[in-house]
């Protein structure tokens, strides 16, 4: 994931933060492990019957 962010040309801040969480040794399921903060679709307010 690390070669991908720098390839994606990703921020160096994003690159710190997977380069510290690989060095904890966990295994991550999916972004919400790592970002239990994620915007659902529910965060957001739009009317979907709009579009």
């Amino acid at each position: 994931m690390i070669d991908y962010s720098i390839r994606s040309g990703a921020p160096i801040e994003v690159i710190e933060n997977l380069q510290e969480l690989e060095d904890e040794g966990e295994i991550y399921e999916g972004l919400e492990d790592i970002w239990p903060d994620y915007p659902s679709q529910e965060d957001f307010f739009f009317n979907e019957d709009e579009y």
